[in-house]
Formats: C-alpha cells, structure tokens, sequence
C-alpha cells in the first residue's frame, strides 16, 4: 500500500507567562498507509487532538515534518493547507462542528459548495454520503431536531462527501452512548473501506481502538509503536 501519511521527528509545544513549556506532541514518527485504519488511544491531555492538528494542517509544528498524500506540509501556504484538507481531507470532531440551523443535507454539502462545485453535484454528492450513513430519510431534518447519534453520522458524511483519500475523527464517540457510538464507528470503518480511504481515530475509548487494524497508545506526547496489536 502506498504511504498516505508520514511523520518524522514531529514537535508541538506550549508555552504560558506563567509556566513553563509544555510538549504536547514529543518526537512522533508515525506512517499511516492508504486504506489502512488506525487507532491512537490515549487519556485526555496526552496530545492526541493536537496531533491530530498537525496531520489535517491545521496546527504546524516546532520541529520535525507532516508529509500527506505526497505534499510536505511544512512547504505549503495556509491557503495551498485549506486546499488540499478542502480536495483530500474529511475531518470528524467530537463536538461535531455542524451548523444548527441549516439541514442535514445542507450541512453535508456546505464544503462542496465552499469548493465552487456545480449546486446540482453537490447535492447529489451530499444526498449520497447521507445514504452511506443511513441517513438519507433525514436529510432535511434541522440539526438541532436530530439526536446526538444521528448529528455525529451527519458528521460522518460531511467528512466522506466528495474525494476524501484520508478521515481523521476527533473523539468521534466521545458524546455517544455505546450503542451510537459502536454504529457510527462501524459505518465509518465501512465507508472508508469501500473508497479506499485511510482512516485515523483518536480516542480514550478501547472499544472504538479495538476496531482498528492497528492500534497504538499516545502518553504524555508520545506514540508507543510497541503497542500495536
């Protein structure tokens, strides 16, 4: 399989007034292959969102290098970052990042459209990814008049809609009772299996971890390879 994401040396810190530096993100290297679904398991602190960050290129890095789908992040511009996170990149987040007030539907094909796709694809395109998360009854429900399972599948979609080669979920379940999050977590496993799209999750949850092909352990901003299973 052909390498979708590499990290070499990757660096991230913090630092207050107050208090001293903190490394979120300590010496990572890390090569995600296409097609290949991994899980990051780790405590909340231990610097799994900020990793995460620094894959989509929407944090940049102190020291050590992201590469996605060939493109040194580190050699791109913030508008040439969007661009490819807009072309390549579906992100999932825990808090779910939907607009209350528009549709199901409408949510989904939002990045579409920012895109400058044709209004007729776009939602072809969105009625399609709400399809593949059993969702297509729904699409014109309000988000504010679905349950939490069903707002983060709508998540889900907007992530998968268009040519995404590469998911990363953000605590996907951290909201979700077992069952919402065992069916969301499914469906996106699915989903990405079927287009062939990579897919990293980073969670707290072993259940959702479990489901990965590989599985590794972050602590105190380290990747622990020796944990793969």
């Amino acid at each position: 399989m052909n390498e979708a994401i590499a990290c070499v040396g990757l660096t991230r810190q913090f630092s207050g007034r107050a208090t001293a530096p903190v490394t979120a993100v300590d010496d990572v290297d890390l090569v995600v292959r296409q097609g290949e679904f991994v899980a990051i398991q780790g405590r909340s602190g231990s610097g799994k969102t900020t990793l995460l960050a620094l894959l989509a290129g929407i944090d940049r890095p102190d020291a050590g290098l992201v590469r996605v789908l060939g493109h040194d992040l580190g050699h791109l511009s913030p508008t040439e970052r969007a661009r490819l996170r807009r072309a390549s990149l579906g992100v999932v987040f825990q808090s779910f990042g939907l607009i209350a007030s528009l549709s199901a539907i409408e949510n989904v094909e939002l990045p579409l459209n920012l895109a400058g796709r044709e209004r007729a694809d776009s939602r072809a395109l969105a009625e399609a990814a709400l399809d593949s998360v059993r969702l297509g009854h729904l699409s014109s429900a309000r988000i504010d008049e679905l349950s939490a399972g069903e707002r983060q599948r709508v998540g889900v979609a907007r992530a998968l809609v268009g040519d995404a080669r590469i998911v990363l979920a953000d605590e996907p379940v951290g909201r979700l009772d077992d069952t919402d999050a065992g069916i969301v977590v499914d469906l996106l496993a699915e989903a990405c299996r079927d287009r062939g799209a990579s897919l990293v999750i980073v969670t707290h949850d072993p259940a959702t971890a479990g489901r990965a092909d590989r599985r590794l352990t972050m602590t105190d901003g380290r990747v622990d390879e020796a944990s793969v299973s």
